[in-house]
């Protein structure tokens, strides 16, 4: 059973992590992501820094890349927010000798990344906790999350922020990795069509993949984190890096049709076929975005 979590004095709100909805996409199997994954498990955009970088290549380049806007010192702890397999953990031990403390709601995630910790040869502390954001309160020298915050409701943004600012020194940097959306009233001016076939994909990804997620935009991210004492320092912007990354998952996945059934279903392989293809094809159009934002703790 996970323990609750309480919001801010006085609003009363129930802030129990979304354990089970995580859980229904992370914990479906490990064998299943395995297959389009490269072997560092890394399951966000990657960054083709080069042309000719293979995934396995472009998804280093992209932890390396987050990681070197953190101004990371031995010995400082890095928190990772939704810290998925570990593999940004491993690297900022391997780089940058610092204590890590990761927190994911998935049960096969924690057990994979505290084995892969466990196995380095290191003295820093490596503690991966079953754990959402809203139950961690303990002081860290920086934070960063990648692409964990669309599968927050957006009533918790703002709690979210505020948890990120209270355990992070003055000048405290943390570096955020989101999937970013526009509302549907931009999209005409932006010279996107609003299509019943683009809502209908918008509702699948709500209902079947991130049930009780959200997109937010880049506005959102500005004036929330303004809000609990961060300033932006810079917004880098990978989108098309997302859609070499989507299609080569895509096509990783078609490939072990076969296995992919075998370790699921073939209802889930088709649901994950279609995510994927749509979500490039998304990220192709601007309809979505990936940002990596750097802020600092004023």
């Amino acid at each position: 059973m996970a323990e609750s979590a309480v919001g801010p004095p006085g609003t009363g709100k129930d802030m129990t992590p979304h354990f089970e909805e995580v859980q229904a996409h992370y914990d479906l199997s490990d064998d299943f992501f395995g297959l389009f994954q490269d072997p560092s498990r890394t399951y966000s955009c990657a960054y083709y820094e080069r042309d000719d970088m293979s995934l396995e290549e472009a998804q280093m380049a992209k932890i390396d890349l987050a990681l070197g806007k953190l101004n990371l010192e031995p010995g400082m702890t890095l928190l990772d927010i939704g810290c998925g397999w570990g593999s940004v953990l491993k690297r900022a031990i391997e780089r940058y000798d610092v204590n890590v403390v990761g927190l994911t709601l998935s049960r096969n995630q924690r057990k994979f990344a505290q084995e892969l910790l466990d196995g380095m040869d290191t003295e820093r502390s490596r503690r991966i906790l079953l754990r959402g954001w809203e139950q961690f309160d303990e002081p860290v020298d920086r934070i960063i999350s990648i692409e964990a915050i669309e599968a927050f409701p957006q009533e918790r943004y703002e709690p979210f922020f505020k948890m990120c600012s209270s355990v992070l020194p003055d000048g405290g940097r943390m570096l955020l990795q989101a999937i970013l959306g526009h509302p549907l009233k931009k999209w005409p001016e932006m010279g996107i069509p609003i299509t019943m076939t683009d809502l209908k994909f918008m509702r699948f990804i709500a209902k079947e993949i991130f049930p009780g997620g959200s997109v937010p935009g880049e506005e959102n991210i500005v004036e929330l984190s303004a809000q609990a004492g961060f300033t932006v320092e810079q917004t880098q912007f990978l989108n098309h890096d997302y859609v070499r990354t989507l299609d080569t998952w895509a096509e990783a996945l078609e490939a072990h049709h076969d296995e992919a059934v075998a370790a699921t279903s073939e209802e889930v392989y088709q649901r994950y076929m279609k995510y994927l293809v749509g979500c490039s094809d998304f990220f192709n159009r601007g309809v979505s975005e990936l940002g990596q934002f750097t802020l600092v703790k004023a």
